[in-house]
């Protein structure tokens, strides 16, 4: 296939009608000011040398030369054949809470957006391995099933808010279960897998540990990382202006507290780890570290091989055309006419 690098540079292609148009205007002058002296064909007679011809091809290669600079410019390119490759890596799922009480303030800016900013470095990381994003509160969602593609693993990533998910609530349970099989179908040569539960665990919906339970029977590794402080932090709401805090049915200030007790139950039944989040480190990379210990899946991923700049040779041609056009000259010579294939041989008298 074929692209340009920089696209908008080819707009510069405007300026050959404008350099076009310019020099029929000076043409059109000069032809205006010559006239002043007399007949134009008695002053061709005069001048044997001028030549109405050489200025227009020299014109015409110069717009060549400037085409083919501007193509070069442009950065032309070529590449994008699919291929078929073979990878050895390990399968996450990573399910993120994103109920209201993730915007408790005690891990900074907020238990989500530390959470986010935690995942995103983790994308960096990766190499050969496959990534998935679920979202839960009330219930659980697939925000991008699991993939190599980490560009668009950090472009949905960016999308998540509170709002990701309409029925408010902690269904950690129905996170674990969505996750379990969203992994790749086992098959042949298929290694373990691991999910990572983001939440401050303040679990109201359903039997988490069951499921975790569940998810060892399949070879599923689930890890746990708490997000919050034990003393808990109240959950703002609004947006700008003074700052209010969520409140239950008697009118007192609603805190949100982590839920360590029940996070280390999850890790210890899906045989994984639980770590607890400060607010100078997340936990992912610890986890990260020891599920990379695990035994790999071996896939097939369809890649696309590199474009190839290929700008070279568009300036390589500008540059030969402008050599060319500096050796022309307006004015006719002796040796040039010997060459001239259109001169007409005058009748002897």
């Amino acid at each position: 296939m074929f692209k340009f690098g920089h696209p908008l540079l080819l707009s510069l292609f405007i300026l050959i009608p404008i350099i076009i148009l310019l020099y029929f205007i000076a043409f059109y002058k000069k032809q205006k000011q010559l006239q002043q002296f007399g007949d134009l064909e008695i002053l061709s007679q005069l001048m044997p040398e001028f030549s109405k011809n050489r200025p227009v091809f020299k014109l015409v290669i110069l717009l060549l030369a400037l085409s083919f600079f501007i193509l070069g410019i442009a950065a032309p390119q070529f590449g994008s054949k699919m291929q078929q490759k073979k990878h050895k890596g390990v399968e996450i799922i990573i399910a993120l809470d994103v109920s209201n009480s993730m915007m408790a303030q005690d891990i900074k800016p907020n238990r989500l957006e530390r959470a986010k900013q935690a995942i995103s470095q983790l994308v960096d990381q990766l190499k050969n391995d496959k990534i998935g994003l679920i979202v839960f509160a009330g219930e659980a969602f697939t925000q991008l099933p699991i993939t190599n593609d980490y560009v668009s693993a950090k472009m949905f990533l960016s999308t998540i808010s509170t709002k990701s998910v309409s029925v408010q609530g902690t269904a950690i349970g129905d996170a674990i279960r969505l996750a379990s099989k969203s992994f790749t179908p086992v098959g042949n040569g298929t290694g373990d897998k691991a999910i990572i539960i983001i939440t401050d665990g303040e679990n109201h919906e359903d039997d988490p540990v069951s499921e975790a339970k569940k998810a060892v029977e399949n070879g599923i590794h689930v890890n746990t990382i708490g997000v919050g402080l034990a003393q808990g932090a109240p959950i703002p709401i609004g947006n700008g202006g003074l700052q209010n805090f969520m409140k239950d049915e008697s009118g007192n200030v609603v805190v949100s507290k982590l839920d360590e007790n029940l996070l280390q139950q999850i890790a210890a039944e899906g045989k994984g780890a639980y770590i607890r989040a400060t607010n100078s480190q997340l936990g992912l990379n610890t986890i990260f570290k020891e599920i990379n210990k695990m035994n790999k899946t071996t896939y097939e991923a369809v890649n696309y091989s590199e474009y190839d700049d290929q700008y070279q040779w568009p300036f390589a041609i500008a540059f030969i055309l402008l050599l060319f056009e500096l050796l022309i000259l307006e004015r006719k010579t002796k040796w040039s006419e010997k060459f001239n294939l259109f001169q007409i041989k005058k009748e002897q008298l």
